[in-house]
C-alpha cells in the first residue's frame, strides 16, 4: 500500500553563508547532508513532504529559503541574483554545514541552480535529484530542434513579462496574492493538494514588501546575461549519479525538454509521473518519496504505473 506521507512541522534556524543570512528549515543530524532547494514563487515549505523522508534515511536535512525569499537576506539589484552569486550561496551553505557528503535536491529554480552547481563542480556532490526543470543543455537542444520550439517559447511568456519593471510585482501582490492562488490552481486543479494554510503561507511570502521584486530578479538576471554566459561556458557532462523526476502534465515546461538529458548526464535515472503537474513533489508526494527512497537505498526505482498498482491495492 502506498500512503500519502505526513507533512513535516518545520523547524528553522539561521545560517550565515556567502556574507548573507539564510532562514533554513532543518531536521535530522549527522555528516550526510540533504540540501533541498525550492522554486519560484515558493520557499522551503514546498519540501514539507520530503523532509521527513530524508531524515528517516539518516540525512541531516537543510531546506534553505534562497536569497530574496521568506526571511533570508534580500540584497537589492538584479546583479545580486546572477546565477554565479546563487551558486556561491549554495557552496557557502554546504561549507557552513560541515557535511562530509552532500545530496543536492532541486525543484523549479532550485533545480536550475542544482544543474549548474553540478556542472560547474562548485563543491563535490554524492548524488543529485532534479524535479521538473530540464538540463540547460537539453533544453537548448530542444529549443533549436527542427528550427525552433515555438510551443515552449509560448509557455515561457511569463519570463519575458517579468522583465517589465514594477508592473509584474503589482499584479502578483494584488489582493494579497490572488495571482498566486490562481496560478497554483492552474498547475494543480485538485483542490486537496494545497490547504488554505498552504496558500496563505505562500501568499504571505509573495506579499512581503519588496520580496516579489527580489524573487523576480532571478528571471531578470537570467535573461539579462546569465543565459548567454552559461551557453558560452558550455555544458560539461555531469558524472554525479542523478535522479530526474518529471510530472508530464507540466503546463510551463514541455516533456520534450527532457529528451536527450542522458547526453549531458553519465549516470541518469529518469522517471515520468503521468498526469502530474509542475509542482510534482507536492502533488504526488507518495510517489515522489517512493522513487527517491528506492534510488537512495539502491533499489530499482519504480515506474509510475507500478506505484499506482500499489496505491490501489
Amino acid at each position: 500500500m502506498l500512503h500519502v506521507p505526513p507533512a513535516a512541522r518545520l523547524n528553522y534556524e539561521y545560517v550565515k553563508a556567502n556574507g548573507l543570512r539564510f532562514r533554513v528549515a532543518t531536521a535530522g543530524s549527522g555528516r550526510k547532508l540533504a540540501l533541498l532547494l525550492h522554486g519560484f514563487p515558493e520557499y522551503c515549505h514546498s519540501w514539507r513532504y520530503q523532509i521527513p523522508l530524508f531524515e528517516k534515511l539518516g540525512y541531516r536535512v537543510w531546506a534553505p529559503n534562497l536569497r530574496g525569499y521568506a526571511g533570508s537576506d534580500a540584497p537589492a539589484g538584479v546583479k545580486n541574483y546572477r546565477i554565479s552569486e546563487i551558486l556561491k550561496d549554495i557552496g557557502g551553505l554546504i561549507d557552513a554545514s560541515g557535511a562530509e557528503t552532500v545530496t543536492l535536491v532541486g525543484h523549479d529554480w532550485g533545480a536550475y541552480i542544482s544543474w549548474n552547481f553540478a556542472m560547474r563542480k562548485i563543491r563535490p556532490l554524492e548524488r543529485l535529484i532534479i524535479m521538473n526543470v530540464p538540463h540547460p543543455g537539453a533544453m537548448q537542444a530542444s529549443m533549436e530542434r527542427e528550427g525552433f520550439n515555438w510551443a515552449q517559447l509560448k509557455r515561457s511568456w511569463y519570463m519575458f513579462f517579468f522583465q517589465i519593471p514594477r508592473l509584474p510585482e503589482a499584479l502578483a501582490t494584488f489582493n494579497h496574492g490572488q495571482w498566486l492562488r490562481s496560478a497554483f490552481a492552474r498547475q494543480i486543479p485538485d483542490r486537496r493538494v494545497f490547504t488554505k494554510a498552504d496558500l496563505d503561507a505562500y501568499a504571505d511570502n509573495v506579499c512581503t514588501p519588496g520580496r516579489m521584486t527580489t524573487m523576480m530578479n532571478y528571471y531578470r538576471a537570467m535573461l539579462q546575461g546569465d543565459l548567454v554566459k552559461m551557453r558560452k561556458l558550455g555544458y560539461p557532462v555531469i558524472n554525479t549519479p542523478t535522479l530526474m523526476l518529471w510530472g508530464d502534465a507540466d503546463i510551463a515546461l514541455g516533456k520534450e525538454l527532457t529528451y536527450g538529458t542522458d547526453e549531458f548526464v553519465s549516470d541518469l535515472t529518469l522517471r515520468y509521473l503521468n498526469g502530474i503537474g509542475h509542482m510534482v513533489q507536492q502533488q504526488a508526494p507518495a510517489e515522489v518519496n517512493a522513487m527517491v527512497e528506492a534510488w537512495l537505498t539502491g533499489k530499482p526505482v519504480p515506474e509510475w504505473s507500478e506505484l499506482q498498482l500499489r496505491k490501489a491495492s
